[in-house]
């Protein structure tokens, strides 16, 4: 399977208008308009429509050839909207093997075992480990 990282979104979604996102997407909204800006593109204005940059803007037919993927996502996330888009297309495209959302999740859940008594992290990896009983490692047995 592929990895499309949305640690940095999908989209430009993320960097559009605010008054359409949800609190969580607001609330990361400054903050990503900076990073797309000012650290990850080279030249913003040339890059905003390119899939190496938005892998949402992928064209279709490209998007038809891309590995199978599995999308682990976060209930409350920044990205989650832009993540079910570009999940929803790749279902069309036949290219989606699971959309996982975790409940009741942020962003930062995955890494709450960087802070002392959060446990947030022990249900992504009940989920990483179950993704890679089914669809890596066929011989690993979950319990």
């Amino acid at each position: 399977s592929s990895g499309i990282n949305a640690e940095y979104g999908v989209d430009d979604y993320c960097i559009s208008d605010p008054l359409a996102m949800t609190i969580e997407e607001r609330g990361g909204h400054g903050c990503m308009r900076k990073i797309f800006r000012d650290m990850v593109a080279d030249d913003f204005e040339v890059q905003k429509t390119s899939p190496y940059l938005f892998p949402g803007k992928v064209s279709d037919e490209l998007l038809a050839e891309i590995p199978p993927t599995i999308f682990l996502e976060s209930e409350f996330d920044i990205f989650i909207t832009e993540t079910s888009r570009l999940a929803r297309r790749m279902q069309r495209a036949g290219r989606l093997l699971e959309f996982v959302s975790i409940p009741g999740a942020t962003h930062v859940s995955p890494y709450y075992h960087l802070y002392p008594g959060s446990n947030g992290h022990v249900l992504y990896r009940e989920v990483m480990l179950k993704i890679a009983a089914e669809y890596i490692h066929s011989e690993i047995k979950y319990t």
